[in-house]
Order: C-alpha cells, then structure tokens, then sequence
C-alpha cells in the first residue's frame, strides 16, 4: 500500500475509487465501503484510494473530551492493507483544513489531487466548514466535475447501527464478544516490544512489553489472548494485562504479554495481540509475592480459557 502525505498527489493515470472516513477499528461497515471499492476498481481497470486524517477530526473539535481510538495509526494503515487498498492519502487535520468551505475541499483534495473516477461515503458524512457539505453537496460537484457519488446504506447488527462508538464501549464493558463481532475479527492492537523494568521476569512470568506510545485503548485488564509475531507469522497464546501497575507503583498504561507456552527474544519485533477473553479487572496487591501468586492463576485461568474456547 503507498502512503501519501502532506499535499502530494495520487499521480496515477488510471481512475481512482475513493472513500473518506476515520476508519478507527475498520468494523463490519468499514468493511462493506473496501468490498465495494475493490468491486468498482475491478470493473473500472482502478485504483482504490482511502482518504483519513491525523489527528481524527473529533480530536480536534472535542479536544478535552476525546474518546479513546480502538486502534493506533499503525493499526489504521495495516487494516487498509488487509482490505487491498493501493494508497492511502492521510491528511493533516488543523484549524486550517476544518475552517475550508466544502467546495474548497472538494477542489484542493478531491478533483486537483486524483483522476477522481467514484467517491463512495458512508450515509452520515459531513464535511467542510461547520459541516455544511452532505451527499447531495458531493453529487452536485459530481455532475459539474464528472465523478461519480456513492452511499453506502448503514449496517446494523441486532437493530443497532454499527459504529466505532458501539465497539468502544463494548470494549469498555469488557464484552470481548459483541466487540469482535462488531469487528468481524477479535479486537487487535499491535506495537513494538520494548524493554521493560523486568519486573515481570523477576516474578518468573517474563513480559514482552508493547509500546502503545500515545494510545488509550478503551478497556483495561487481564486478558487471554493470542499474540502473533508479524515478523515471522508465529502465534502463541499468552496472557496480557493492559494498564498501570499500580502494585509496582507504575504510571504510564503499558501492555505486558507473558506467553504460555513458549520463551522467545522478541526484542524490536512487532506483535498483534488478540484479545479473546477477559479474566480479571486490575488490582493492586498487597506485596510482589501477591501479584506473584495471583500472575500464576491468570495464566492458569488464561491457558484453559483459550483452550476451551479458542475464538
């Protein structure tokens, strides 16, 4: 997949099939968009191209009450590759780019950027200064420029739409099955393992710690779950706890994974963490030999949970 930034151009003779949205957790409905892209760039000899921001727009409009994202950058970029998207275009959100009207964003991001043959939205999409574009703002622009418009209709599951908000807060819930369902897979984040403290190594359950750098992810705890290596594609059940520590007295939100099964340098490599099953909510213990004893029956806990009902 190429990635394109700032104010570069999709330079590319074929038509292109686009779509815009934040993408945040690609659920079911995101889904839906990338399968009918792909259908369309089949039919039209295309490229597919998806348009999203950094920071997402709700960061910069609600900035003190910003929702955590199911999914880092990284994790956005990988689920476009899993869907065969050829690029993605990743604009900068500021004050600038909101205030523009909705024909200046269609001119300078749409018609002056790509040979712009369909754009495909979901039935909620709003853009421009004060939202003022809607659908039929893009099927205006269409006929006058030549592109065609798409909307997708709205997806339910159980009478409910289903949305990125729905996942979050199923997340929050620890509802690991609604979530996944929602998602069409088991909720994933992936990210480098980096040194730790050792703390975990020193109660004999040795951690590889994943840098989740400025992400928040929606739910905390201890969790059964299978975590892959990208690097070699090996999987291994493992048991996780996503949070602060506050045993050790710990501050920053860190992702430990301790693999059942196995003993592996994973130092520098990247690692996708399923997450299965909940055992536990975090709890801060009396001493490290607690934490000791209670890290074993987590592990236990985790090993028959994944046995028992591996997805």
């Amino acid at each position: 997949m190429h990635l394109i930034r700032g104010n570069a151009t999709l330079n590319s003779a074929q038509p292109i099939i686009a779509t815009i949205g934040n993408f945040d957790g690609m659920h079911v409905g995101h889904q839906a968009i990338m399968q009918r892209m792909n259908e369309l760039a089949q039919k039209n000899n295309a490229k597919t191209c998806v348009i999203t921001f950094e920071p997402l727009p709700h960061e910069v409009f609600n900035a003190n009450q910003t929702p955590a994202r199911l999914q880092g950058t990284r994790d956005r970029f990988n689920n476009f590759k899993t869907q065969n998207i050829h690029t993605c275009m990743l604009l900068r959100f500021n004050e600038a780019f909101r205030s523009q009207t909705a024909n200046d964003f269609i001119q300078h991001t749409l018609l002056d950027r790509m040979n712009l043959h369909t754009l495909i939205v979901g039935d909620d999409f709003r853009f421009g200064n004060n939202r003022e574009g809607t659908f039929t703002t893009l099927q205006e622009a269409g006929i006058k420029h030549g592109f065609n418009v798409e909307q997708t209709p709205t997806i339910t599951h159980v009478g409910e739409r289903i949305s990125s908000t729905r996942i979050r807060c199923a997340l929050q819930q620890n509802d690991l099955t609604t979530a996944a369902t929602l998602l069409g897979r088991p909720y994933r984040i992936s990210g480098r393992v980096v040194h730790g403290e050792k703390v975990g190594r020193q109660l004999g359950f040795p951690t590889a710690n994943i840098a989740l750098k400025k992400q928040v992810p929606p739910l905390q705890g201890v969790f059964a779950v299978n975590a892959t290596c990208e690097e070699t594609g090996k999987t291994y059940p493992a048991v996780a706890n996503l949070g602060r520590r506050p045993t050790v007295n710990g501050l920053a939100l860190l992702l430990e994974v301790h693999l059942l099964d196995a003993e592996e340098q994973l130092y520098g490599m990247h690692m996708a963490i399923d997450f299965m099953h909940h055992v536990r909510g975090e709890i801060k213990f009396d001493s490290l030999d607690a934490l000791k004893t209670q890290i074993a029956k987590d592990a236990n806990s985790a090993k028959k949970l994944l046995q028992e009902n591996p997805s």
